[in-house]
């Protein structure tokens, strides 16, 4: 095929094809494989490729194409974090209306933590979380719980490459930091002091499936001004068991 023959289809239909030209024993397509698989000329692909590498979309390895993290971002919202909001949505809810103070579930991504839900809080927050937003795992609660639950030898891996610019005063000292995950690991709880910035202290819980480990961490956050973290701890602990069973009974129907 060539740029010269008509081309009926859409910039979606396009890329839709581009897209499906994968499959899951793919270790990477070539530009000339992918047009031939897609039915699409080679330099049309090469264009769309260019475009949703940028995006991150695709990933390119050399002469290599791959599916990129931002798919497996959107299929992380679909599949196993979907039953998590399920199991967590009615708990957040309760702790939101109980505490006045907003509410997020987060799984780890890498060195990361991804937010999967959000209840926002009453009042306005000078900072308020969405789904899918993103924070390096040592500057939250959220992210440092689910680094402590994490593998030893993940957690090894992944220290060394803490940012320490991403805010004046995260807990990035890498001793310092080590401590807190054992604390983090002996309590259950995980707190964050304006780490994040904005004048945001939280407080966070891990989610604890069977056989699974820590999937997910739920946590309440609110402005330092109004918002006492420790005092709400308990609460918060409480919140992640009752995902916790509601998530079991829901796998075990």
């Amino acid at each position: 095929m060539t740029d010269a023959a008509p081309d009926a289809l859409g910039v979606l239909d396009r890329i839709t094809a581009v897209f499906e030209a994968f499959d899951g024993d793919d270790r990477g397509l070539g530009i000339s494989e992918l047009a031939l698989r897609a039915g699409l000329p080679k330099s049309t692909v090469s264009r769309i490729v260019a475009g949703l590498v940028r995006q991150r979309y695709l990933e390119r390895d050399g002469a290599l194409i791959h599916l990129g993290l931002r798919l497996f971002e959107l299929g992380q919202l679909a599949e196993m974090p979907q039953e998590l909001r399920i199991a967590a949505l009615p708990v957040m809810a309760e702790l939101r209306n109980a505490t006045g103070e907003s509410v997020q579930l987060a799984i780890r991504d890498g060195a990361e933590m991804m937010c999967i839900a959000v209840m926002r809080a009453r009042a306005p927050a000078p900072s308020a979380s969405r789904i899918g937003e993103r924070a390096p795992l040592h500057a939250t609660a959220l992210g440092k719980v689910l680094l402590a639950h994490s593998p030893a030898n993940e957690i090894e891996k992944i220290l060394p490459g803490m940012p320490t610019e991403w805010a004046p005063d995260a807990t990035a000292e890498l001793g310092r930091l080590k401590r807190e995950l054992a604390e983090i690991q002996r309590t259950g709880v995980a707190l964050e002091s304006v780490e994040s910035g904005h004048d945001i202290a939280g407080v966070a819980s891990p989610v604890v499936f069977p056989s699974w480990g820590a999937i997910a961490a739920l946590g309440l956050r609110g402005p330092t001004e109004r918002f006492d973290p420790a005092r709400a701890a308990s609460a918060v602990r409480e919140a992640a068991h009752s995902v916790e069973c509601r998530l079991s009974a829901n796998r075990g129907r």
